[in-house]
């Protein structure tokens, strides 16, 4: 099959500036190359085929509300030479390291602001800081057992992280049903190239999940929203791979200060919950009032120490989009050290000399809600119309500390197969980082892709697809 070149001024993942195969990738080159088409179609309908008989799918929001959607594959895989994952690894860990010093501090002793690093104003206002878990002690001190951390290349080479994703990432489970896929549908390249497993996922999420209690051998669940909730597949999942209960509210109570399930052999008492939902609504008693998908009392429970909630209450203010540029200063502050993943250089609309610089060259920059997510609520200047930048004119004049602002970086590409044979098409990166008694990871991560040319956003909510993510471990392969 013949392989589009990607066009000028690109980072591309298979072929360097002069348009040679980069040597992480001379064997799948090969493989594509002789790869017929029609055998290369056919695999792709088996594999929607496969993927509807597993029920991996997900909902969106307000779209057919309640219908569920298959999430688009790409046979294709992306892959990562075994020089570049160990830099991405280390700086992953360093920055999660970091991410929950800092969320130990504003909780307790405020260091980093009495340092003058970050201002008061920008933690103690955060609609995510929770007062409530002022001085409240957690085992081993961790907020965010488990970590999802969105990179991307540039044309430059570098990797950049984008946002970090600390309260309930998700999307672990399709890089796991992806490498499941791929080697259902082409056990042969498998034999042939020495990619990294990744199976054993469920194994470290289970083992950190267990470390985040005190207890020899504690009881845990995962409690989900339902099933209507747009990421309950990967509940499911991970629930069953693990070999822990998959509960709603209501088959939780408690009593006394604990927190028990319901069985049909009487009460259990649960000691870990990973908890896939929003702080808000995790108990009606503490939070929304209106909320039938919590546990009421869970909260007084969890201040008392008698279960633990991962992640913790009140991480989300450090993953909040107007935090993500402090992270830098976090790693040098708490661990005397250097960045060593690069933040994308951020305006923070709160700020006069900020703002009027975003709102002089909109047309040009990314703006994104400080708290928004899946790609909503955020404006591409470049692709946007008058109408849409006049609209979001007014948004930054109105409420510009909801805002940040980001250059329309070039996103790296990698060939996909799209209708039109195997084009270049661009795409991101989400690895996740576990942290229990030690900070492990499985080398990889969730690929998403954005599917149409030359679109940059990948989300899978807004038409992006995913792809199998090879880690080599051997750079001479």
């Amino acid at each position: 099959m013949l392989i589009q070149t990607p066009g000028e001024g690109l980072y591309d993942e298979l072929f360097d500036q002069d348009n040679r195969v980069r040597p992480h990738y001379k064997m799948l080159e090969e493989w594509l190359v002789n790869a017929d088409e029609g055998l290369i179609a056919e695999k792709r309908r088996e594999a929607d085929v496969l993927f509807q008989r597993l029920g991996i799918t997900f909902n969106v929001y307000g779209e057919d509300q309640g219908a569920d959607r298959l999430i688009p594959f790409d046979l294709i895989p992306r892959v990562i030479s075994a020089s570049d994952w160990q830099k991405l690894q280390a700086g992953l860990r360093q920055r999660v390291q970091a991410l929950n010093r800092f969320l130990f501090d504003i909780y307790h002793g405020f260091d980093i602001v009495r340092a003058g690093v970050i201002s008061a104003e920008q933690v103690f206002a955060n609609p995510q800081y929770q007062p409530g878990m002022q001085d409240l002690k957690l085992p081993r001190n961790l907020y965010s057992h488990i970590a999802g951390i969105d990179l991307i290349r540039h044309n430059d080479g570098d990797f950049y992280v984008l946002e970090d994703n600390l309260r309930c990432p998700s999307g672990v489970s399709y890089m796991l049903e992806n490498r499941r896929m791929m080697m259902r549908l082409f056990p042969e390249l498998f034999a042939h190239a020495p990619v990294a497993p990744i199976d054993h996922y469920p194994n470290l999420l289970g083992e950190t999940l267990r470390a985040a209690s005190l207890k020899p051998d504690p009881t845990v669940v995962v409690l989900t929203p339902g099933r209507f909730n747009s990421a309950y597949f990967e509940h499911a999942f991970l629930a069953r791979q693990m070999g822990v209960e998959l509960v709603e509210g209501a088959d939780l109570f408690v009593h006394q200060n604990k927190v028990f399930m319901k069985t049909t052999v009487g009460p259990q008492q649960v000691d870990v919950i990973y908890r896939r939902i929003d702080d808000d609504f995790l108990d009606p008693l503490a939070g929304n009032p209106d909320s039938m998908l919590g546990v009421p009392g869970l909260y007084a429970a969890y201040r008392t120490g008698n279960v633990v909630l991962t992640n913790a209450m009140g991480t989300g203010v450090a993953d909040d989009k107007s935090i993500y540029p402090y992270v830098p200063d976090m790693i040098r502050f708490y661990l005397d050290e250097e960045p060593i993943l690069k933040n994308v250089p951020t305006w923070q609309c709160r700020k006069e000399k900020d703002l009027k610089y975003v709102l002089d060259h909109l047309s040009e920059l990314v703006v994104k809600e400080a708290q928004g997510a899946g790609g909503y609520g955020m404006l591409i200047g470049p692709k946007a119309s008058k109408k849409e930048l006049s609209t979001f004119r007014s948004l930054l004049k109105a409420r510009p500390q909801d805002y940040i602002a980001q250059p329309t970086l070039s996103l790296s590409t990698c060939p996909t197969f799209v209708d039109e044979g195997i084009a270049p098409r661009h795409l991101d990166l989400r690895p996740f980082v576990l942290s229990g008694k030690k900070i492990q990871m499985v080398p990889g991560g969730l690929t998403r892709v954005a599917l149409k040319k030359g679109s940059l956003v990948v989300n899978s909510s807004q038409g992006g697809g995913t792809k199998d993510t090879w880690v080599m471990e051997d750079d001479l392969c």
